[in-house]
Protein backbone atom coordinates (compact mmCIF):
# COMPACT_ATOMS: atom_id res chain seq x y z
CA UNK A 1 0.00 0.00 0.00
CA UNK A 2 1.66 3.25 -0.72
CA UNK A 3 1.00 7.34 -0.83
CA UNK A 4 -1.16 8.79 1.54
CA UNK A 5 -3.63 5.52 1.96
CA UNK A 6 -0.80 3.80 3.00
CA UNK A 7 1.13 6.41 5.58
CA UNK A 8 -2.69 7.17 7.24
CA UNK A 9 -2.66 3.12 7.54
CA UNK A 10 0.81 2.86 8.75
CA UNK A 11 0.01 5.52 10.95
CA UNK A 12 -3.25 3.68 12.77
CA UNK A 13 -1.64 0.64 12.78
CA UNK A 14 1.49 1.62 14.78
CA UNK A 15 -0.96 3.79 17.24
CA UNK A 16 -2.89 0.42 17.79
CA UNK A 17 0.36 -1.05 19.02
CA UNK A 18 1.51 1.50 21.11
CA UNK A 19 -2.57 1.23 22.65
CA UNK A 20 -2.02 -2.46 23.03
CA UNK A 21 1.42 -2.25 24.56
CA UNK A 22 -0.27 0.24 27.27
CA UNK A 23 -3.34 -2.54 27.66
CA UNK A 24 -1.25 -4.92 28.29
CA UNK A 25 1.18 -3.32 30.18
CA UNK A 26 1.16 -4.93 33.91
CA UNK A 27 -0.89 -7.61 32.52
CA UNK A 28 0.07 -11.47 33.63
CA UNK A 29 -0.83 -13.88 31.32
CA UNK A 30 -1.65 -16.90 33.05
CA UNK A 31 -3.93 -14.63 35.35
CA UNK A 32 -5.76 -13.02 31.88
CA UNK A 33 -5.97 -17.04 30.16
CA UNK A 34 -7.65 -17.99 33.97
CA UNK A 35 -10.17 -14.62 32.99
CA UNK A 36 -11.06 -15.70 30.02
CA UNK A 37 -11.46 -19.67 30.81
CA UNK A 38 -13.87 -17.82 33.31
CA UNK A 39 -16.37 -16.68 31.16
CA UNK A 40 -20.13 -17.33 31.51
CA UNK A 41 -20.66 -18.68 27.94
CA UNK A 42 -24.71 -17.73 28.49
CA UNK A 43 -23.46 -14.22 28.66
CA UNK A 44 -21.55 -14.16 26.16
CA UNK A 45 -24.29 -15.24 23.76
CA UNK A 46 -26.58 -12.38 24.68
CA UNK A 47 -23.63 -9.99 23.90
CA UNK A 48 -23.91 -11.74 20.25
CA UNK A 49 -28.00 -11.11 19.76
CA UNK A 50 -27.26 -7.49 21.40
CA UNK A 51 -24.59 -6.95 18.43
CA UNK A 52 -27.05 -8.47 15.72
CA UNK A 53 -30.25 -5.92 17.43
CA UNK A 54 -27.79 -2.79 17.10
CA UNK A 55 -27.16 -3.37 13.69
CA UNK A 56 -30.90 -4.17 13.22
CA UNK A 57 -31.86 -0.77 15.17
CA UNK A 58 -29.15 0.85 13.03
CA UNK A 59 -30.38 -0.14 9.94
CA UNK A 60 -34.42 0.95 10.93
CA UNK A 61 -33.39 4.18 12.19
CA UNK A 62 -31.38 4.73 8.70
CA UNK A 63 -34.55 3.84 6.52
CA UNK A 64 -36.19 7.00 8.14
CA UNK A 65 -33.59 9.00 8.30
CA UNK A 66 -33.35 8.73 4.73
CA UNK A 67 -37.32 8.69 4.30
CA UNK A 68 -38.04 12.12 3.30
CA UNK A 69 -35.35 11.56 0.32
CA UNK A 70 -36.45 8.14 -0.52
CA UNK A 71 -37.97 4.93 0.91
CA UNK A 72 -35.20 2.13 1.39
CA UNK A 73 -36.18 -1.51 2.10
CA UNK A 74 -34.96 -2.64 5.28
CA UNK A 75 -32.89 -5.37 3.68
CA UNK A 76 -31.41 -3.14 1.57
CA UNK A 77 -30.22 -0.71 4.77
CA UNK A 78 -29.60 -4.09 6.95
CA UNK A 79 -27.12 -4.90 4.30
CA UNK A 80 -25.36 -1.41 3.08
CA UNK A 81 -25.08 -1.02 7.17
CA UNK A 82 -23.23 -4.08 8.28
CA UNK A 83 -20.96 -3.94 4.90
CA UNK A 84 -20.05 -0.08 5.84
CA UNK A 85 -19.27 -1.08 9.31
CA UNK A 86 -17.45 -3.89 8.45
CA UNK A 87 -15.39 -2.59 5.82
CA UNK A 88 -14.25 0.13 8.91
CA UNK A 89 -12.74 -2.53 10.50
CA UNK A 90 -10.00 -2.85 7.75
CA UNK A 91 -10.13 0.98 7.09
CA UNK A 92 -10.92 3.19 9.07
CA UNK A 93 -13.93 5.64 8.93
CA UNK A 94 -14.47 3.47 5.50
CA UNK A 95 -18.08 3.00 6.50
CA UNK A 96 -18.92 6.74 6.19
CA UNK A 97 -18.53 6.83 2.78
CA UNK A 98 -19.33 3.14 1.70
CA UNK A 99 -22.93 3.04 3.32
CA UNK A 100 -24.23 6.24 1.49
CA UNK A 101 -22.50 5.11 -1.65
CA UNK A 102 -24.06 1.43 -1.82
CA UNK A 103 -27.94 3.66 -0.78
CA UNK A 104 -27.37 6.08 -3.60
CA UNK A 105 -26.26 3.76 -6.06
CA UNK A 106 -29.19 1.92 -6.27
CA UNK A 107 -32.04 4.45 -4.91
CA UNK A 108 -31.14 7.09 -7.15
CA UNK A 109 -30.11 9.64 -5.40
CA UNK A 110 -26.88 11.78 -5.14
CA UNK A 111 -24.15 10.38 -2.72
CA UNK A 112 -23.47 14.04 -1.05
CA UNK A 113 -27.87 13.41 -0.12
CA UNK A 114 -27.22 10.26 1.28
CA UNK A 115 -24.08 11.31 3.48
CA UNK A 116 -26.02 13.92 4.72
CA UNK A 117 -28.07 10.96 6.35
CA UNK A 118 -25.04 9.70 7.80
CA UNK A 119 -23.51 12.66 9.60
CA UNK A 120 -27.27 13.24 10.95
CA UNK A 121 -26.87 9.76 12.36
CA UNK A 122 -23.57 10.73 13.65
CA UNK A 123 -24.74 13.49 15.76
CA UNK A 124 -28.53 11.74 16.77
CA UNK A 125 -25.83 9.15 18.42
CA UNK A 126 -23.34 12.09 19.71
CA UNK A 127 -26.64 13.48 21.41
CA UNK A 128 -28.41 9.88 23.11
CA UNK A 129 -25.10 8.79 24.30
CA UNK A 130 -24.54 12.62 25.80
CA UNK A 131 -28.33 12.03 27.40
CA UNK A 132 -27.54 8.69 28.42
CA UNK A 133 -24.31 9.85 30.29
CA UNK A 134 -26.04 12.82 31.59
CA UNK A 135 -28.76 10.66 33.21
CA UNK A 136 -26.00 8.76 34.73
CA UNK A 137 -23.69 11.30 36.20
CA UNK A 138 -26.85 13.52 37.46
CA UNK A 139 -29.91 11.76 37.77
CA UNK A 140 -29.01 8.17 38.27
CA UNK A 141 -27.64 6.85 42.23
CA UNK A 142 -23.87 6.20 41.57
CA UNK A 143 -22.87 2.49 42.11
CA UNK A 144 -21.46 1.75 45.23
CA UNK A 145 -18.46 0.99 42.96
CA UNK A 146 -17.87 4.16 41.36
CA UNK A 147 -15.12 6.01 42.27
CA UNK A 148 -15.53 9.81 43.82
CA UNK A 149 -13.48 12.56 43.82
CA UNK A 150 -11.27 14.32 40.71
CA UNK A 151 -12.46 11.95 38.01
CA UNK A 152 -15.76 12.73 38.69
CA UNK A 153 -15.71 16.32 37.89
CA UNK A 154 -13.38 15.49 35.40
CA UNK A 155 -16.02 13.40 33.51
CA UNK A 156 -18.99 15.83 34.52
CA UNK A 157 -17.43 19.11 32.95
CA UNK A 158 -16.38 16.88 29.89
CA UNK A 159 -20.10 15.61 29.28
CA UNK A 160 -21.13 19.27 29.40
CA UNK A 161 -18.89 20.79 27.31
CA UNK A 162 -19.95 18.05 24.50
CA UNK A 163 -23.14 18.18 24.58
CA UNK A 164 -23.22 21.98 24.15
CA UNK A 165 -20.51 21.45 21.34
CA UNK A 166 -23.29 19.03 19.60
CA UNK A 167 -26.09 20.82 20.24
CA UNK A 168 -24.47 23.95 18.41
CA UNK A 169 -23.17 21.29 15.46
CA UNK A 170 -26.96 20.54 15.34
CA UNK A 171 -28.02 24.26 15.17
CA UNK A 172 -25.94 25.26 12.52
CA UNK A 173 -27.30 21.86 10.35
CA UNK A 174 -30.90 23.39 10.65
CA UNK A 175 -29.69 26.59 9.56
CA UNK A 176 -28.19 25.07 6.68
CA UNK A 177 -31.04 23.53 5.61
CA UNK A 178 -33.81 25.57 6.44
CA UNK A 179 -31.46 28.99 5.04
CA UNK A 180 -29.99 26.69 2.09
CA UNK A 181 -30.77 29.26 -0.91
CA UNK A 182 -28.92 32.20 1.28
CA UNK A 183 -26.13 29.66 2.88
CA UNK A 184 -25.13 28.56 -0.83
CA UNK A 185 -25.21 32.31 -2.19
CA UNK A 186 -22.42 33.07 0.06
CA UNK A 187 -21.02 29.62 -0.69
CA UNK A 188 -21.32 30.04 -4.69
CA UNK A 189 -19.74 33.75 -4.02
CA UNK A 190 -16.34 32.12 -2.45
CA UNK A 191 -16.42 29.08 -5.33
CA UNK A 192 -16.67 31.67 -7.70
CA UNK A 193 -12.80 32.46 -6.82
CA UNK A 194 -11.89 28.81 -8.39
CA UNK A 195 -11.79 27.03 -11.90
CA UNK A 196 -15.29 25.93 -12.86
CA UNK A 197 -14.83 22.38 -13.40
CA UNK A 198 -13.66 22.43 -9.18
CA UNK A 199 -16.76 24.86 -8.25
CA UNK A 200 -19.54 23.35 -9.92
CA UNK A 201 -18.90 20.02 -8.42
CA UNK A 202 -18.92 21.18 -4.47
CA UNK A 203 -21.63 23.52 -5.16
CA UNK A 204 -24.01 20.56 -6.21
CA UNK A 205 -22.54 18.47 -3.49
CA UNK A 206 -23.71 21.01 -0.83
CA UNK A 207 -26.37 21.79 -2.39
CA UNK A 208 -27.63 17.62 -2.21
CA UNK A 209 -26.20 17.82 0.96
CA UNK A 210 -28.42 20.29 1.90
CA UNK A 211 -31.29 18.44 0.69
CA UNK A 212 -30.20 15.46 2.57
CA UNK A 213 -31.29 17.38 5.55
CA UNK A 214 -34.66 17.84 4.97
CA UNK A 215 -35.18 15.08 7.88
CA UNK A 216 -34.99 17.91 9.81
CA UNK A 217 -38.60 19.54 9.04
CA UNK A 218 -40.17 16.73 9.38
CA UNK A 219 -43.50 16.85 11.70
CA UNK A 220 -42.44 16.33 15.50
CA UNK A 221 -43.65 12.67 15.54
CA UNK A 222 -40.97 11.35 13.43
CA UNK A 223 -38.05 13.32 14.81
CA UNK A 224 -39.94 11.76 18.16
CA UNK A 225 -39.67 7.92 16.46
CA UNK A 226 -35.84 8.74 15.69
CA UNK A 227 -35.35 9.27 18.56
CA UNK A 228 -36.65 6.09 19.64
CA UNK A 229 -35.04 4.28 17.61
CA UNK A 230 -31.60 5.53 18.85
CA UNK A 231 -32.57 4.73 22.15
CA UNK A 232 -33.16 1.23 21.20
CA UNK A 233 -29.61 1.19 19.56
CA UNK A 234 -28.26 2.58 22.46
CA UNK A 235 -30.19 0.88 25.16
CA UNK A 236 -28.71 -2.59 23.43
CA UNK A 237 -25.53 -2.06 23.26
CA UNK A 238 -25.43 -0.44 26.67
CA UNK A 239 -27.16 -4.46 27.48
CA UNK A 240 -24.22 -5.67 25.67
CA UNK A 241 -21.59 -4.20 27.29
CA UNK A 242 -23.88 -5.67 30.85
CA UNK A 243 -24.04 -9.01 29.65
CA UNK A 244 -20.11 -8.90 28.88
CA UNK A 245 -19.45 -8.10 32.31
CA UNK A 246 -21.81 -10.22 34.40
CA UNK A 247 -19.93 -12.83 32.08
CA UNK A 248 -16.78 -12.37 33.93
CA UNK A 249 -18.37 -11.59 37.43
CA UNK A 250 -18.28 -8.06 37.41
CA UNK A 251 -21.33 -7.02 39.29
CA UNK A 252 -22.21 -3.72 38.37
CA UNK A 253 -26.12 -2.14 37.83
CA UNK A 254 -26.95 -1.81 34.16
CA UNK A 255 -26.79 2.28 34.01
CA UNK A 256 -23.32 1.63 34.93
CA UNK A 257 -23.12 0.71 31.22
CA UNK A 258 -24.00 4.82 30.21
CA UNK A 259 -20.73 5.36 31.64
CA UNK A 260 -18.82 2.40 29.73
CA UNK A 261 -20.35 3.91 26.66
CA UNK A 262 -19.28 7.54 27.13
CA UNK A 263 -15.65 5.91 27.63
CA UNK A 264 -15.80 3.82 24.60
CA UNK A 265 -17.32 6.66 22.77
CA UNK A 266 -13.39 8.60 23.02
CA UNK A 267 -11.72 5.29 22.37
CA UNK A 268 -13.30 4.16 19.22
CA UNK A 269 -12.67 7.37 17.67
CA UNK A 270 -9.22 6.66 17.49
CA UNK A 271 -8.44 5.81 13.94
CA UNK A 272 -6.51 2.45 14.47
CA UNK A 273 -7.92 -0.53 11.89
CA UNK A 274 -11.01 -2.30 13.61
CA UNK A 275 -10.74 0.18 16.67
CA UNK A 276 -8.12 -2.22 17.99
CA UNK A 277 -6.41 -0.23 20.92
CA UNK A 278 -8.63 2.47 21.08
CA UNK A 279 -11.40 -0.08 22.68
CA UNK A 280 -9.43 -1.83 24.41
CA UNK A 281 -7.61 0.47 26.43
CA UNK A 282 -10.67 2.73 26.98
CA UNK A 283 -12.89 0.15 27.85
CA UNK A 284 -10.22 -1.01 31.07
CA UNK A 285 -9.56 2.62 31.76
CA UNK A 286 -13.64 2.72 32.88
CA UNK A 287 -13.26 -0.52 34.68
CA UNK A 288 -10.34 -0.29 36.34
CA UNK A 289 -10.34 3.14 37.01
CA UNK A 290 -14.29 4.16 37.66
CA UNK A 291 -15.21 1.10 39.26
CA UNK A 292 -12.02 -0.31 40.84
CA UNK A 293 -12.15 -3.68 38.67
CA UNK A 294 -9.09 -6.14 38.50
CA UNK A 295 -6.95 -5.35 35.39
CA UNK A 296 -6.80 -8.86 34.55
CA UNK A 297 -10.83 -9.40 34.22
CA UNK A 298 -11.21 -6.26 32.71
CA UNK A 299 -8.51 -7.02 30.36
CA UNK A 300 -9.99 -10.50 29.56
CA UNK A 301 -13.34 -8.57 29.24
CA UNK A 302 -12.28 -5.46 26.79
CA UNK A 303 -10.96 -8.22 24.35
CA UNK A 304 -13.75 -10.24 24.38
CA UNK A 305 -16.55 -7.40 23.99
CA UNK A 306 -14.60 -6.30 21.59
CA UNK A 307 -14.59 -9.50 19.53
CA UNK A 308 -17.72 -10.48 19.59
CA UNK A 309 -19.48 -6.91 19.03
CA UNK A 310 -17.07 -7.27 15.75
CA UNK A 311 -17.57 -10.84 15.55
CA UNK A 312 -20.86 -11.09 13.38
CA UNK A 313 -19.97 -7.55 11.40
CA UNK A 314 -17.47 -8.97 10.16
CA UNK A 315 -18.48 -12.70 8.89
CA UNK A 316 -21.71 -11.07 7.49
CA UNK A 317 -19.65 -8.45 5.72
CA UNK A 318 -17.39 -10.65 4.40
CA UNK A 319 -20.40 -12.36 2.91
CA UNK A 320 -22.11 -9.96 2.00
CA UNK A 321 -19.13 -7.56 0.33
CA UNK A 322 -18.74 -9.07 -3.18
CA UNK A 323 -23.00 -9.08 -3.46
CA UNK A 324 -22.88 -5.38 -3.46
CA UNK A 325 -20.11 -5.29 -5.96
CA UNK A 326 -17.10 -4.36 -4.12
CA UNK A 327 -14.06 -5.61 -2.54
CA UNK A 328 -11.76 -3.83 -0.14
CA UNK A 329 -9.79 -2.83 -2.90
CA UNK A 330 -12.16 -0.58 -4.53
CA UNK A 331 -13.30 0.37 -0.97
CA UNK A 332 -9.85 1.66 -0.07
CA UNK A 333 -10.19 3.66 -3.43
CA UNK A 334 -12.99 5.07 -2.21
CA UNK A 335 -11.54 6.63 0.89
CA UNK A 336 -8.59 7.65 -0.48
CA UNK A 337 -10.36 10.91 -2.23
CA UNK A 338 -11.53 9.21 -5.55
CA UNK A 339 -15.11 9.53 -6.01
CA UNK A 340 -17.06 7.02 -5.91
CA UNK A 341 -20.09 8.09 -7.78
CA UNK A 342 -19.13 10.11 -10.68
CA UNK A 343 -22.89 10.80 -11.47
CA UNK A 344 -22.03 13.61 -8.89
CA UNK A 345 -19.77 15.39 -10.83
CA UNK A 346 -21.72 15.73 -14.05
CA UNK A 347 -22.95 19.16 -15.27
Amino acid sequence: MRGPRGGRFLLGGLLALVLMALFFRGVEWHALLSALRSAHPGYLGGVLVTTLVTYAARSWRWGDLLAPLVKVRFGRLFSATIVGFMTGLFIPRAGEVVRPYLIARRQGIRTSAAFASIILERLVDLLTVLALFGLYLYVLPLPEAQTRGTLLGVLKAAGGFAGLAALGVLALLVAFHLKAERAMALIDRALAWLPRRLAYPLSQGLRSFGAGLAVLQEPPAHLLKIFGQSLIVWFSIAFGIWFNNSAFGIELPFHSSFLIIGFLTVGVAVPTPGMVGGFHESYLLALTQAYGVDKHTAAAAGIVLHALSNLPVLVLGLLWLGGEGLTLGKVANMTDDKDPDPEDKQS
